[in-house]
C-alpha cells in the first residue's frame, strides 16, 4: 500500500482552539516525506477565528467570545460545540492535487452527507462554502505549506447558532446560516460527524484508513 493512499482519522473531541492550531502548524512543519496524511475531527470551545485577511469591520458584537487571528485564507467565522471541524494536514503534492481539487472535495464531502439524509446542497463560486436554501451549513478555509496543507472546513451539525449573529460570517453581512439539526429531524449526530469524515477519506482516495481518539 503505497502513503498515497494511507490516512489516520483522529477524532478528538471537544478541544480549545489555540492549543489545535499550534499542533497542526508543528505537525506541518515537522513532517516529512514519510509522514502518513491525517485527518482531525473535533469540535471546538467557542471561538471567533479570523482569516489572515480578514477585516475587523466584520467582528460586530463579539462579547465574551475569544477571537483568534490566524494563518488561512478566508474571513471571519465561528467555531464552538457541535459543529464539525476538519482539519486536513495532506501532503497534496505526493497525492498529485492541486488545491482548488482538494477545496472542491472538501464541498462535494459536505453535500455527498446531505444527500445522505435527502438534503440538496450546493456549493457556490463568489463564496466558497456548501449551502442549503441560499443559507450557509458549512465553511472552509485551507492553508498550504510546503506542499502540504492544514486548517479545513467547518459543518455545522447541532449547535448554537446565536453567535454567528455577532459577525458577518466569512466577510458576507446578513448571510443566512443554517444546521443540519434544524433540517433533519431526529438527526444522530454522532453519526454525522462520523459519516462526513467518512466522505472526505473516500473522496481523497485513501484506502487504508486508521482511527484514533488522541494526538499521542
Amino acid at each position: 500500500m503505497s502513503l498515497a493512499e494511507q490516512l489516520i482519522i483522529r477524532r478528538l473531541g471537544l478541544q480549545p482552539y489555540q492549543p489545535m492550531w499550534e499542533r497542526m502548524q508543528a505537525f506541518t512543519a515537522e513532517r516529512t516525506a514519510d509522514t502518513v496524511d491525517e485527518i482531525w475531527q473535533l469540535e471546538h470551545e467557542p471561538v471567533f477565528t479570523q482569516g489572515y485577511a480578514g477585516k475587523a469591520e466584520h467582528l460586530i458584537e463579539t462579547g465574551d467570545i475569544p477571537v483568534v487571528e490566524v494563518d488561512r485564507g478566508g474571513q471571519v467565522t465561528y467555531h464552538g460545540p457541535g459543529q464539525s471541524v476538519v482539519y486536513l494536514m495532506i501532503d497534496i503534492r505526493r497525492k498529485k492535487l492541486g488545491v482548488k481539487h482538494v477545496v472542491a472535495q472538501m464541498e462535494q464531502s459536505v453535500i455527498a452527507l446531505l444527500n445522505d439524509y435527502d438534503l440538496d446542497a450546493y456549493a457556490r463560486a463568489d463564496a466558497p462554502g456548501v449551502y442549503v436554501d441560499n443559507a450557509k451549513i458549512a465553511s472552509l478555509g485551507l492553508r498550504v505549506r510546503r506542499g502540504c496543507s492544514f486548517h479545513g472546513l467547518a459543518c455545522n451539525i447541532d449547535m448554537d447558532m446565536t453567535p454567528f449573529l455577532r459577525i458577518n460570517p466569512c466577510g458576507y453581512a446578513g448571510m443566512p446560516m443554517t444546521q443540519l439539526a434544524d433540517l433533519v429531524p431526529d438527526l444522530d449526530a454522532a453519526q454525522a460527524h462520523n459519516q462526513l469524515v467518512g466522505h472526505l477519506a473516500q473522496k481523497l482516495g485513501y484506502t487504508d484508513i486508521q482511527s484514533l481518539s488522541t494526538l499521542d
